[in-house]
């Protein structure tokens, strides 16, 4: 594809210093751009390599000035860098069609605009709507909606009862609705306690990689509008979680565990059952939560502490052996100074 620098600033909204006729034939990260590539700064931390950077023109953010390169000027570079690699390389779905090698179940409903490719299997009574993407060995449990437009992708498991939104994204090996892990007298008995509730995601969100979602005890979990979760995350049974949060790689919920809006979670922390996190709290990578979180809250450590409090605890981990020894060298003289007071 080829567009000149107007053209795609007019697509963005953004605007031109330099030269509109410029030809853009790529996207490319800044420090492997050449000529006929588009690159971007939305971090302050790259704004050096405008120097030696060989793109054709840069996406930036109205603070930036200079009149030797090519500019599309934009509020905000990096969602302008989305919009346009999304011009440049469209997804590539095939029209709508239902592969004959496809398994239904009677009673069934499977919308004639949906793609359903060969090897899926759709329980009775599922509901798949128009514009869903089934991709080969995705597994549909009986009564399950999967809502319009939505894409499951190779491998996807979503289990009986459970309800997807609309413009749903589920990358390949994602697990929908298994037990959640309920057991009675534990390490002694180990009783199952029937899982019957189900998991219901809301609109536009995404869920990366093998990542599992554990269905209800009784009730549902809940995974709200607009949440993205990154690969290998475990969700146990019950957990609810906000508008618009964002849960990075490896981390673990646990079970009856509630997060407000906008949460963003680290990768590899680990949350403990039964507690609740408040609007807008961020977890800092690896970290331990024991304890309910108020709103707007940042913390780090395990177990979690206050962000700041945290970062004064690490920065006197690396001087303990001096402190030990330090410490070694009090006592002795201490205990030299009590010899010689009881002579």
């Amino acid at each position: 594809m080829k567009k000149t620098l107007g053209e795609i600033a007019t697509f963005l909204g953004g605007k031109i210093k330099g030269d509109p006729e410029a030809i853009i034939e790529d996207i490319r990260g800044i420090d492997e751009a050449g000529k006929g590539d588009l690159t971007f700064i939305a971090n302050p931390k790259y704004l050096k390599s405008i120097e030696t950077t060989k793109a054709s023109a840069i996406l930036v953010s109205p603070q930036i000035e200079r009149a030797d390169r090519n500019l599309i000027v934009v509020d905000d570079p990096y969602i302008a860098l989305g919009r346009v690699l999304g011009l440049f390389y469209p997804e590539d779905h095939d029209p709508p069609k239902i592969s004959t090698e496809t398994f239904i179940e009677e009673g069934a409903i499977v919308s004639e605009d949906a793609h359903v490719y060969p090897g899926v299997y759709i329980g009775r009574e599922a509901r798949i709507e128009r514009g869903v993407i089934l991709y080969p060995g995705v597994y549909i449990g009986r009564r399950v909606v999967i809502g319009e437009d939505s894409i499951l992708y190779p491998n996807v498991v979503v289990s009986r009862r459970c309800i997807i939104g609309k413009r749903v994204i589920l990358h390949a090996g994602v697990v929908v609705g298994s037990d959640g892990f309920g057991f009675a007298r534990p390490a002694r008995e180990n009783i199952k306690i029937p899982q019957v509730g189900f998991v219901q995601i809301d609109d536009d969100v995404e869920v990366g990689a093998n990542t599992t979602i554990d269905r209800g005890t009784i009730e549902k979990t809940w995974i709200q509008r607009g949440v993205k979760i990154d690969n290998l995350v475990q969700v146990a049974h019950n957990v609810v979680i906000g508008e618009y949060s964002v849960i990075v790689s490896q981390v673990g919920i646990s079970g009856s565990t509630r997060l407000g809006k906008g949460v963003i979670l680290g990768g590899q922390a680990g949350l403990v059952g039964h507690i609740d996190l408040g609007d807008y709290v961020m977890v800092g990578a690896q970290s331990g939560v024991h304890d309910d979180v108020p709103s707007n809250q940042v913390v780090s450590g395990s177990p979690h502490l206050p962000h700041r409090q945290w970062l004064r605890v690490e920065a006197c981990v690396s001087q303990l052996p001096e402190m030990r020894k330090n410490v070694a060298s009090m006592l002795k003289r201490l205990e030299k100074l009590e010899r010689n007071t009881k002579k």
